[in-house]
């Protein structure tokens, strides 16, 4: 993995096209490309990592990468919360802003070569894992891994992201997708249930398999008993916590749990790392 050369620094990109992702509007997609090849070759990043979004006279603040390494721009999801991401959202394509990264630890990839993966998302947890489902489905990786099953779910239909690439899942090979929301809704004709339930309900086997899980505290609580059910070992399963992050760098300690910095030593942990540590995610 190549680094930038002063990670201090934010890379100049330009909004290339901003996608809005839920019903409320308050959930776009921010698709950025580098104004140099040089710099987006600087900018190799892995599924699972993040990068400081900068905009110039508001700051910054770390979102997960949300597409693929194999895609030439780069995509990050953004929720509509505070000063810096309203601003973001009041952005039109064609505007400058700036990304610092890439950071953190990924997805091990290389150790998923020729498992089966099981990836577990619930609502705006879903972008590292849309990155890392892109990554596998590609042509020039598909060969590499075992079978992929999605288990994604959102409050309502108008809350899933990425849409119209959902129904292209269903349409593809090599992908099993498992869709829910968490109560019925007019025209919904998936399933309906909460994502721990459904993913108990799909019971992946943990021979051979990794499961990634990755949404909010209460699901990640009430998916991890169920994936040990299964026989999922503390080592099988990763999470990736994207909480509390601030400066990115493991400096301003805003995402400590014990010893360790989510920004920095993270955002992705396995189960068994994060047994050793103190219950705080």
């Amino acid at each position: 993995m190549t680094q930038a050369k002063n990670l201090y620094l934010p890379i100049p990109v330009k909004v290339d096209d901003i996608i809005v992702e839920t019903d409320d509007k308050n959930i776009k997609t921010f698709a950025l490309r580098f104004l140099s090849d040089e710099d987006r070759q600087t900018f190799n990043f892995r599924c699972g990592q993040f990068a400081e979004v900068f905009v110039p006279g508001m700051g910054e603040a770390p979102f997960g990468v949300a597409s693929s390494p194999m895609e030439e721009r780069v995509e990050f999801t953004v929720s509509k919360a505070g000063i810096l991401t309203t601003a973001l959202h009041n952005m039109e394509a064609g505007q400058q802003i700036g990304v610092r990264g890439p950071l953190g630890n990924g997805f091990p990839v290389d150790d998923f070569a020729g498992k089966n993966l099981v990836l577990i998302g619930g609502g705006f947890g879903f972008t590292t894992l849309r990155s890392l489902a892109n990554y596998v489905m590609h042509p020039e990786n598909r060969s590499r891994f075992g079978d992929l099953t999605v288990v994604y779910g959102a409050r309502e239909p108008g809350l899933l992201l990425y849409r119209p690439e959902l129904e292209e899942w269903k349409a593809r090979d090599g992908i099993n997708l498992h869709l829910t929301i968490d109560k019925p809704a007019e025209g919904w004709t998936e399933t309906v249930g909460f994502v721990p339930q459904v993913a108990e309900e799909v019971a992946p086997k943990p021979d051979n398999a990794y499961a990634i899980v990755c949404g909010p505290p209460i699901m990640i609580k009430f998916t991890l008993p169920i994936l040990k059910n299964l026989g999922f070992s503390p080592e099988q399963v990763l999470l990736s916590l994207e909480m509390k992050m601030k400066c990115g760098v493991g400096m301003c300690g805003r995402c400590n749990i014990g010893s360790k910095f989510v920004c920095k030593d993270g955002p992705v942990f396995s189960l068994a790392e994060l047994s050793e540590l103190p219950d705080e995610y």
